[in-house]
Protein backbone atom coordinates (compact mmCIF):
# COMPACT_ATOMS: atom_id res chain seq x y z
CA UNK A 1 0.00 0.00 0.00
CA UNK A 2 3.26 2.34 0.58
CA UNK A 3 3.80 2.27 -3.04
CA UNK A 4 0.41 3.04 -4.25
CA UNK A 5 0.04 6.20 -1.80
CA UNK A 6 2.99 7.43 -2.70
CA UNK A 7 2.36 7.47 -6.26
CA UNK A 8 -1.12 9.01 -5.58
CA UNK A 9 -0.72 12.82 -6.83
CA UNK A 10 -3.29 14.79 -7.25
CA UNK A 11 -2.02 17.01 -9.65
CA UNK A 12 -1.48 14.54 -12.03
CA UNK A 13 -4.37 11.82 -12.65
CA UNK A 14 -3.44 9.74 -15.51
CA UNK A 15 0.48 9.05 -15.69
CA UNK A 16 2.99 10.56 -13.41
CA UNK A 17 4.79 13.93 -12.87
CA UNK A 18 7.51 13.80 -15.55
CA UNK A 19 5.72 10.93 -17.72
CA UNK A 20 7.92 10.06 -20.79
CA UNK A 21 6.06 8.40 -23.58
CA UNK A 22 9.43 7.47 -25.50
CA UNK A 23 10.68 5.78 -22.33
CA UNK A 24 7.70 3.96 -21.48
CA UNK A 25 7.58 2.81 -24.70
CA UNK A 26 10.86 1.29 -24.62
CA UNK A 27 10.32 -0.77 -21.18
CA UNK A 28 7.15 -2.00 -22.31
CA UNK A 29 8.44 -3.37 -25.18
CA UNK A 30 11.77 -4.42 -23.15
CA UNK A 31 9.23 -6.70 -20.65
CA UNK A 32 7.13 -7.81 -23.88
CA UNK A 33 10.38 -9.27 -25.55
CA UNK A 34 11.32 -11.24 -21.97
CA UNK A 35 7.70 -12.54 -21.43
CA UNK A 36 8.09 -13.54 -25.44
CA UNK A 37 11.07 -15.12 -24.35
CA UNK A 38 9.86 -16.97 -21.17
CA UNK A 39 7.30 -18.60 -23.11
CA UNK A 40 9.20 -19.25 -26.38
CA UNK A 41 5.98 -17.93 -28.42
CA UNK A 42 4.88 -13.90 -29.07
CA UNK A 43 2.66 -12.79 -27.02
CA UNK A 44 -0.52 -10.26 -27.52
CA UNK A 45 0.11 -7.32 -26.51
CA UNK A 46 -2.26 -3.41 -26.84
CA UNK A 47 -0.56 -0.12 -26.35
CA UNK A 48 -3.61 1.52 -26.93
CA UNK A 49 -5.54 2.17 -23.70
CA UNK A 50 -7.07 5.51 -24.12
CA UNK A 51 -8.35 7.60 -21.14
CA UNK A 52 -6.19 5.77 -18.77
CA UNK A 53 -3.65 5.48 -16.32
CA UNK A 54 -2.93 2.17 -17.71
CA UNK A 55 -0.02 1.42 -20.52
CA UNK A 56 -0.10 -1.60 -22.23
CA UNK A 57 -1.30 -5.50 -21.31
CA UNK A 58 0.44 -8.12 -22.48
CA UNK A 59 -1.67 -11.59 -22.74
CA UNK A 60 0.57 -15.16 -22.53
CA UNK A 61 -1.86 -17.32 -24.63
CA UNK A 62 -3.25 -20.12 -22.72
CA UNK A 63 -1.66 -22.55 -25.41
CA UNK A 64 1.37 -22.36 -23.92
CA UNK A 65 0.31 -21.95 -20.32
CA UNK A 66 1.13 -25.05 -18.07
CA UNK A 67 -2.35 -25.20 -16.58
CA UNK A 68 -3.92 -23.78 -20.09
CA UNK A 69 -5.12 -20.35 -18.71
CA UNK A 70 -4.03 -17.43 -20.55
CA UNK A 71 -2.01 -15.13 -18.03
CA UNK A 72 -2.71 -11.27 -18.42
CA UNK A 73 0.20 -8.84 -17.23
CA UNK A 74 -1.10 -5.24 -16.96
CA UNK A 75 1.55 -2.14 -16.95
CA UNK A 76 0.21 1.24 -15.34
CA UNK A 77 1.41 4.37 -16.34
CA UNK A 78 2.94 4.62 -12.96
CA UNK A 79 5.85 2.88 -13.32
CA UNK A 80 6.85 0.29 -11.43
CA UNK A 81 3.29 -0.62 -11.27
CA UNK A 82 2.69 -3.98 -12.74
CA UNK A 83 -0.53 -6.76 -11.66
CA UNK A 84 -0.46 -10.42 -13.43
CA UNK A 85 -4.16 -11.73 -13.58
CA UNK A 86 -4.76 -15.48 -15.09
CA UNK A 87 -7.53 -15.43 -17.25
CA UNK A 88 -8.66 -11.68 -17.13
CA UNK A 89 -8.27 -8.89 -14.27
CA UNK A 90 -11.31 -10.26 -12.28
CA UNK A 91 -11.76 -13.52 -13.11
CA UNK A 92 -10.14 -14.92 -9.96
CA UNK A 93 -9.53 -12.86 -6.48
CA UNK A 94 -5.90 -13.00 -7.66
CA UNK A 95 -3.24 -15.28 -8.33
CA UNK A 96 -3.29 -17.15 -4.85
CA UNK A 97 -7.05 -18.16 -5.50
CA UNK A 98 -6.06 -18.48 -9.42
CA UNK A 99 -3.48 -21.37 -8.32
CA UNK A 100 -5.83 -23.08 -5.65
CA UNK A 101 -8.23 -23.56 -8.23
CA UNK A 102 -6.02 -25.47 -10.94
CA UNK A 103 -5.77 -21.93 -13.15
CA UNK A 104 -2.30 -20.71 -12.60
CA UNK A 105 0.83 -22.67 -12.24
CA UNK A 106 3.37 -21.41 -9.57
CA UNK A 107 6.55 -21.91 -12.32
CA UNK A 108 4.75 -19.71 -14.75
CA UNK A 109 3.65 -16.99 -12.71
CA UNK A 110 7.31 -16.88 -11.72
CA UNK A 111 8.34 -16.76 -15.38
CA UNK A 112 6.43 -13.61 -15.73
CA UNK A 113 7.47 -11.81 -12.06
CA UNK A 114 11.17 -12.66 -13.15
CA UNK A 115 10.35 -10.78 -16.38
CA UNK A 116 8.72 -7.93 -14.65
CA UNK A 117 11.25 -7.76 -11.92
CA UNK A 118 14.20 -7.55 -14.19
CA UNK A 119 12.20 -5.03 -16.64
CA UNK A 120 11.86 -2.82 -13.28
CA UNK A 121 8.28 -3.41 -12.52
CA UNK A 122 7.11 -4.23 -9.24
CA UNK A 123 4.24 -6.28 -9.06
CA UNK A 124 1.22 -5.89 -6.82
CA UNK A 125 -1.38 -7.94 -6.00
CA UNK A 126 -4.76 -8.17 -7.24
CA UNK A 127 -6.09 -8.28 -3.66
CA UNK A 128 -4.83 -4.81 -3.11
CA UNK A 129 -5.77 -3.18 -6.02
CA UNK A 130 -9.73 -3.72 -5.23
CA UNK A 131 -9.30 -2.36 -1.66
CA UNK A 132 -11.21 0.67 -1.97
CA UNK A 133 -8.95 3.95 -2.93
CA UNK A 134 -8.72 6.23 0.09
CA UNK A 135 -5.87 8.19 -1.55
CA UNK A 136 -5.48 11.57 -1.69
CA UNK A 137 -6.40 12.35 -5.49
CA UNK A 138 -10.42 13.89 -5.94
CA UNK A 139 -10.64 12.33 -9.44
CA UNK A 140 -14.03 11.26 -11.35
CA UNK A 141 -13.38 7.52 -11.80
CA UNK A 142 -14.84 5.69 -14.63
CA UNK A 143 -17.79 3.46 -13.24
CA UNK A 144 -20.03 3.48 -10.73
CA UNK A 145 -19.78 2.21 -7.08
CA UNK A 146 -16.31 2.74 -4.77
CA UNK A 147 -13.67 3.76 -6.53
CA UNK A 148 -10.82 1.24 -5.72
CA UNK A 149 -7.13 1.25 -6.48
CA UNK A 150 -7.70 -0.45 -9.58
CA UNK A 151 -9.28 2.52 -10.79
CA UNK A 152 -6.62 4.53 -9.58
CA UNK A 153 -3.27 3.06 -11.58
CA UNK A 154 -5.43 0.88 -14.10
CA UNK A 155 -8.79 2.07 -15.13
CA UNK A 156 -10.09 4.54 -17.41
CA UNK A 157 -10.74 8.66 -16.47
Amino acid sequence: MEILHHLDDPEWPEAPAGYNAAEAAASFSRLAVQVDSCFSTRCEIDRDVQDSAQYGRIEVPGEVTICGTRIVVLVSKFKPLAMVAADNPGAFLGTDEARAEGELDANDLEKVEQALSRSGYVTIPEEILTNRYDGSTSLRFHGSGEPTWWDRFFGSF
